[in-house]
């Protein structure tokens, strides 16, 4: 039998917020992906890294706050430290979770870099906050550097910025390769490292990308069978939050677009995973797209939750 080829987008709630949540997070994680597994599908994951990149931008430019001679690290990477290090529980997680039900199978994390467009113009309008509350002169001092920094009222200020849209992929060939192998293979993660192309060089870029955006340009690379996107919400809802909320148990990407004009989808959370379906869906009209929780994965795999979207 031919196995399904599926890309896993795994979102805060699979990673935790914290060093200690997250080696809590990825057992809980690892379990669910196992039975995708188990359940004879090649597993190609990506993730989401707001908090980890955070926490490291924090931490950096703390470093250099206190050790001047220290250089503070560019978003690039943070982004390709958050990599790494959230890659490497991901990957002895479900190693270990594998080798627990008797199967042998190699677990990879590659560091990615994704290419972005310097002209794009989310980079004239930073919306991704990140890093610690600062001063209104150290507000001043990144302002003078060319960042952007937000004011959130008796707070402080925030660094903001930009969340280009994904062009390609550059360690695809290596994606695939593994991927083709039966390997699972964990890459792109926090939407890949920014990057912008110039001549034969590859220049880091002050931004983050989007993982779900990332999780729909991979897929529609790898023409996965099956996008399933993991979120804090079991199923995909029309009037969220409101008296007259409804579940949506299944789509097509014309109805999507059809709520997206109603503005249905809030940006920032379920409006990106929705663009990532129609992405996806729109180069491999065969496909998939599942959207669910965590705990919601088992049931929504039998049809009994989640929200299914299909070309």
């Amino acid at each position: 039998m031919n196995k399904k080829h599926v890309v896993v987008s795994l979102g805060h709630d699979a990673l935790g917020y914290t060093t200690l949540e997250q080696w809590d997070a990825v057992k809980r994680t690892a379990h669910a992906l196992a039975d995708l597994v188990e359940a004879d599908c090649q597993l190609t994951i990506t993730h989401s890294n707001g908090p980890q990149v955070s926490m490291i931008h924090k931490a950096m430019t703390e470093l250099r706050r206190v050790y001047i001679d220290y250089t503070p690290a560019p978003m690039c990477v943070c982004s390709a430290m958050s990599q790494g290090y959230v890659g490497y529980d991901i990957q002895n997680a479900l190693r270990s979770e594998l080798l627990s039900r008797g199967i042998s199978k190699p677990v990879s994390t590659i560091l990615t870099q994704v290419t972005v467009d310097p002209y794009d113009e989310a980079f004239y309008e930073p919306t991704k906050v990140i890093g610690r509350y600062m001063s209104q002169e150290d507000a001043e001092t990144e302002i003078k550097k060319g960042n952007y920094v937000r004011e959130f009222p008796g707070k402080g200020f925030r660094r903001v910025v930009a969340a280009p849209r994904p062009i390609n992929i550059v360690e695809i060939e290596s994606i695939r390769t593994l991927a083709m192998a039966d390997q699972v293979v964990i890459a792109c993660g926090g939407g890949g490292i920014p990057v912008i192309e110039q001549k034969h060089m590859l220049k880091g870029a002050s931004a983050v990308i989007e993982k779900d955006a990332i999780a729909g340009r991979l897929a529609a690379d790898l023409h996965s069978d099956e996008l399933i996107i993991l979120t804090g919400v079991e199923q995909v809802y029309e009037n969220f939050e409101r008296e007259n909320q409804k579940p949506i148990a299944a789509m097509t990407v014309a109805k999507a677009q059809e709520l997206m004009a109603q503005g249905q989808f809030e940006p920032g959370t379920m409006l990106p995973k929705i663009e990532a379906a129609i992405v996806y869906l729109s180069e491999n009209p065969h496909g998939k797209v599942l959207i669910t929780s965590m705990e919601a994965l088992k049931d929504s795999l039998k049809g009994k939750n989640g929200t299914v979207i299909t070309a």
